[in-house]
């Protein structure tokens, strides 16, 4: 019997956002650790390249086109992947977005609602509507992207915002939901040295305590694992020490 058991054999992921970046090194850490893996992204082929890798680690898995924005591609997603696999053990809310970096005196309302409706309504449904299916297996493990932006003030001002929602929806959640042995927790990371995030750290001159998604996926893999069967409705900053770095 491992000291630190940190195996997820036998269970069944959902990660949005799985087609790059942090969701694809989730998805294939998951995967690594005996995990079935369905992946869901606005674009199929971008998602079945995710979803070949794997496979090729000896794993089911689904690739599902969908927009976390929109609440009926929420429940058509659920419903496939209960179709595929039966169930779900682990959620990763990880899909999201970031339209506008301007001030918030000049935001216009769109901008708003884009960036709630993926960062922290989608991520609400879905959290919701995935609940309702662990209470029914008996328990259950969420686990949210959030960021460091939303709990230090940032230049990306209604992304922030956004992300503090996911923070306190998770301590909601962990608190409602833990009589159904569902777990719920959260990462924040700091800037990540990904293509989407390249913007924030290429000038940067040190990049060594710059995470890169590997380093998300290891804190993903911790918190999904009955390595911390006892850590809930917590927000685990992963930045290398430094925080949000602008």
């Amino acid at each position: 019997m491992a000291i630190v058991d940190i195996s997820l054999k036998g269970k069944v992921a959902l990660i949005t956002g799985g087609s790059r970046g942090i969701g694809e090194a989730i998805a294939l850490a998951f995967a690594e650790q005996g995990a079935d893996v369905a992946i869901s992204a606005r674009k199929l082929p971008d998602l079945e390249a995710v979803a070949k890798k794997i496979e090729a680690l000896g794993r089911k898995s689904l690739p599902v086109a969908s927009h976390i924005g929109k609440s009926e591609e929420i429940k058509s997603l659920v419903e496939q992947v209960k179709a595929k696999f039966g169930r779900i053990d682990i959620l990763v809310n990880n899909a999201g977005t970031n339209p506008y970096n301007g001030p918030l005196i000049d935001a216009e309302e769109w901008a708003w609602d884009v960036t709630n409706n993926v960062n922290l309504k989608g991520p609400f449904l879905l959290s919701i509507a995935v609940a309702k299916l662990m209470k029914e297996q008996g328990g259950g493990n969420i686990i949210n992207i959030a960021s460091s932006a939303g709990i230090s003030p940032s230049n990306l001002h209604i992304y922030s915002i956004t992300k503090a929602g996911v923070i306190m929806m998770t301590r909601v959640m962990a608190r409602e939901l833990a009589a159904f042995h569902i777990r719920v927790n959260a990462i924040a990371p700091g800037v990540v040295k990904t293509r989407l995030a390249e913007a924030l750290w290429k000038n940067i001159q040190d990049t060594s305590r710059i995470p890169v998604p590997e380093d998300i996926a290891g804190t993903a893999v911790y918190l999904a694992s009955n390595a911390s069967k006892l850590v809930n409705g917590e927000t685990i900053m992963v930045a290398g020490g430094g925080g949000f770095r602008e």
